[in-house]
């Protein structure tokens, strides 16, 4: 049966089990909502939205985060500003699908949520060692310490992949990481100091989580839920099955030649047990 439009999109988002379309599916719907509000607030002078914004947005204050503690995930699905929320949104899916081609949405779900949970904890930190830096009012808001986390394990995990990017041509993402965090090192000194923190953080996070990843410690099975296992008991004479791939000593040794010589070297038998290796452990 052919689905409509918003069916569609509804499917897309909620049903078909991929992870990155869900995310950028709440940061939209929750970037609608506060827009609608706002442009009711300005006609009926009403002051829902920045109610809401309030409630949904990191504050630096403990004080005011113990009364909205569920501000630490909701910071990371909220932006007001519509570049903001564009261009969180565009890296999400252009680094994500990137993402996606070689680790399961198990591993993307614990890279978004750790990268902004680790942002937004950072901000608190800084900004409570340091009350000069003015943690009485700052409040952290947007998904970008989330997108980084993303966008600095890709690059950590392929360095050497190439995307296109307009006025600069063909770019590896090793470097275009390297310019996301200098730039961000520069911005300390600006007026979006949080935004800075929570971006760091977050690159910081996908960064590390990458080289647990190759060490065999896979961060992301903390989310994973347990599956109970039927035990079925066969008095026949055991048969060999086949082997299915659970080498990650080889797993790595094509990572470690992806970040040598880039994914176009990898031989087609190496791509299929990359592929199969991130789809082994999908919930």
């Amino acid at each position: 049966m052919k689905r409509s439009f918003f069916g569609e999109l509804y499917y897309k988002a909620f049903r078909s089990g991929n992870t990155l379309n869900f995310f950028i599916a709440i940061n939209t719907i929750v970037f609608i909502v506060m827009g609608l509000f706002s442009v009711i607030d300005f006609f009926a002078k009403t002051p829902v939205s920045s109610f809401l914004v309030e409630q949904l947005s990191l504050p630096a204050n403990l004080n005011r985060l113990l009364y909205r503690p569920w501000s630490i995930a909701t910071y990371m699905f909220t932006q007001v500003d519509f570049f903001h929320f564009l261009f969180n949104m565009l890296w999400l899916y252009w680094i994500g699908l990137i993402f996606l081609d070689f680790l399961n949405t198990r591993q993307f779900t614990f890279t978004y949520l750790a990268g902004g949970l680790v942002g937004g904890i950072l901000f608190l930190i800084l900004y409570n060692l340091f009350p000069s830096l003015g943690a009485g009012f700052a409040v952290l808001i947007g998904s970008s310490g989330a997108v980084y986390a993303v966008v600095v394990a890709t690059a950590t995990l392929v360095p050497d992949y190439t995307i296109r990017l307009l006025f600069f041509g063909n770019v590896r993402l090793k470097y275009l990481a390297v310019a996301f965090i200098v730039l961000n090192l520069l911005g300390l000194g600006g007026g979006n100091l949080g935004g800075n923190l929570a971006h760091l953080g977050g690159g910081l996070l996908g960064f590390v989580y990458i080289l647990q990843l190759r060490k065999g410690n896979d961060w992301s099975r903390l989310i994973q839920a347990k599956k109970k296992k039927l035990r079925i008991i066969k008095n026949d004479a055991p048969r060999k099955s086949k082997e299915t791939f659970t080498n990650q000593e080889y797993i790595d040794s094509i990572l470690d030649k992806i970040s040598r010589s880039g994914y176009n070297s990898l031989s087609k038998a190496e791509k299929e047990a990359l592929f199969n290796a991130g789809k082994q452990d999908q919930d």
